[in-house]
Order: structure tokens, then C-alpha cells, then sequence
């Protein structure tokens, strides 16, 4: 189920974990009325055909999931999402984009963005790197921040313990914090 923009982001980026990804680039840029996320990887990618069933509900591979049977999320994404695009190239990598018109009332919350980066986070495997962008674009001015995983590695040593969790959670949410100036309050249309 997904109650959070978050889980949308959070399914995507799985997918591209569970790739043999060595590099995930997560891009979440928000303005007044809207917001855009992009997970691009450089995993093992997909053909054209399995692009196409990949946005089937009912599609699985019957590996990822065995026991699974519905699809992979992005089913989810594409009917939920105003903007959706899908490119992926065997061996290359795949680009899923997906953005969300805030002012629209059934689009869900964001959820907490910093709950779901550290589990991305702690959710790859030690051969892959991930990046994460944040952008606020507002009439109060523009902010934003990366973060990836193997500087905090190299900050942090690992980020498996409980300790070195609660020091990146607080990391994050002390950036969140920083771009709250930058952030418009979202009005929303009842519809006619």
C-alpha cells in the first residue's frame, strides 16, 4: 500500500538496488505545485518487452518475488503519477521518472523523506553507491543538498549499527530542516 509519496521512491529504488546496481542516482526536486522524483541506475536494465510487461499489474518474473502476484511498483507509480517515464537498456541501466501535481487533493503526503534515504541507504548492497539529490525551487528562493551513502561511509565506518543509523537520521532531518524556509505550503484544488 502506499500512503507516502515515499513509498512510491522507496519501491523504484529498490528495484534498482535488486539490479546489481554499483551506482543509484536519486533525484527529489520540489516547487510550489509540484513534485519530481528520478531513480537512475546502472544495473542490469530491460529489454523494450519487458518495459512493456513491467507495467503490467499483474506481471512478475516469478524470481524477484517467488511467492509474489502482482507486479514490481512501477504499475502503482504510473497510475498514480502525473509524469511517468520509463528507459531502461539491457546492461545500461534504467531511468524511471515520476512527478506529482500537489495541488491535486488525492495525491498523498510526501511521508518522511529522511526514514525512507537511510533506508535506501542501509538497503544497499556494499558494492553500490547511492546518491541523493534534494531541491526546493519556491518564490522564497531555491535550496538544496546531496548526500550519498559512501561519504557517510567514510564519515561513519558503517551504517548497519544502531548508533551510526541514528547519526545519519539526524543528519538528514537536520538537512530537511534547513530547506523548510524554502518550502511553499500546498493549496489544494477541490475539483468541479
Amino acid at each position: 500500500m502506499h500512503v507516502f509519496l515515499c513509498d512510491f521512491l522507496l519501491d523504484i529504488a529498490q528495484n534498482s538496488l535488486e539490479a546489481d546496481s554499483t551506482m543509484v542516482r536519486i533525484l527529489i526536486s520540489e516547487k510550489p505545485e509540484s513534485i519530481l522524483f528520478r531513480v537512475e541506475d546502472n544495473g542490469k536494465g530491460m529489454s523494450e518487452e519487458t518495459q512493456k510487461k513491467v507495467l503490467d499489474p499483474f506481471y512478475t518474473d516469478g524470481v524477484k518475488h517467488k511467492k509474489r502476484k502482482v507486479g514490481l511498483g512501477l504499475p502503482f507509480v504510473l497510475q498514480t503519477s502525473r509524469d511517468f517515464s520509463l528507459n531502461s537498456s539491457v546492461g545500461k541501466g534504467t531511468v524511471v521518472q515520476f512527478g506529482f501535481d500537489l495541488t491535486d487533493i488525492d495525491v498523498p503526503p510526501l511521508g518522511n523523506l529522511p526514514s525512507t534515504i537511510l533506508a535506501v541507504f542501509t538497503g544497499a548492497p556494499e558494492s553500490c553507491d547511492v546518491v541523493v539529490t534534494r531541491e526546493i525551487h519556491s518564490d522564497h528562493g531555491d535550496s538544496s543538498y546531496r548526500v550519498s551513502k559512501s561519504e557517510l561511509l567514510d564519515a561513519l565506518q558503517e551504517l548497519r549499527t544502531a548508533g551510526s543509523q541514528n547519526l545519519t537520521r539526524q543528519y538528514l532531518d537536520g538537512l530537511e530542516e534547513d530547506l523548510k524556509p524554502y518550502r511553499s505550503e500546498h493549496v489544494f484544488r477541490i475539483p468541479e
